[in-house]
């Protein structure tokens, strides 16, 4: 392994949450007249954040409240969001072989009943979710405490993600990125140290 340490970011990289994501996103605006288009939703989640959605389609709206007919929505999918192929597997081999995976995502606490329902949760050595409330990605605040807690070496490590930030994030924690890009929709947007478009390419 070319790294000790793997720091994993959840919606879109260890699990295909997008298409729940989208959905939840274009019904809560239809709740209030407006009809969005799934792929451009999707492109733009994945370019830039569901944050910066909310930004550009709900100006004159009450965000708050959609928010929270997005996150009641989006809760009915969770059900049905399952990892990507090879998530388990280069997880358990990564601690077979010494390292130590490590979760940073901006969803809640969710996230660590999916990973228990699955079989993942045991794969992790730590965990920061939105419940931690740490600045957000790309902000390195939430990797250096992570760094800083366990006594691992930024030069060691490296964040793995699918969308700009996540690589920025680690970048910022002075560790490498790894861009997971399985429709090569960023590809040659930004500097990773590696991408790849399967998660068994990480390994």
């Amino acid at each position: 392994m070319e790294y000790k340490n793997y720091f994993w970011d959840f919606d879109g990289t260890l699990y295909n949450t997008y298409p729940g994501m989208v959905e939840a996103f274009v019904e809560a605006f239809a709740k209030h007249g407006l009809k969005l288009d799934n792929t451009e939703i999707y492109n733009l989640m994945r370019e830039d954040s569901v944050r910066k959605a909310f930004a550009i389609y709900a100006k004159n709206m009450d965000k708050d409240e959609l928010r929270r007919e997005y996150k009641e929505i989006e809760k009915s999918f969770q059900k049905q969001a399952k990892p990507f192929e090879g998530a388990k597997e280069v997880c358990e081999t990564i601690v077979k072989n010494g390292g130590r995976n490590y979760l940073l995502t901006h969803r809640d606490k969710s996230a660590l009943a999916i990973l228990k329902r699955d079989g993942l949760l045991d794969c992790f050595s730590d965990f920061i979710t939105a419940d931690n409330d740490f600045a957000r990605k790309p902000d390195p605040e939430s990797l250096n405490y992570l760094l800083d807690k366990h006594n691992l070496l930024a030069a060691e490590s490296v964040m793995i993600g699918d969308r700009k930030l996540d690589i920025q994030a680690g970048h910022n924690a002075k560790m490498a990125g790894i861009l997971f890009d399985p429709d090569q929709l960023l590809n040659d947007d930004f500097e990773a140290e590696k991408a790849v478009n399967k998660l068994k390419d990480i390994l």
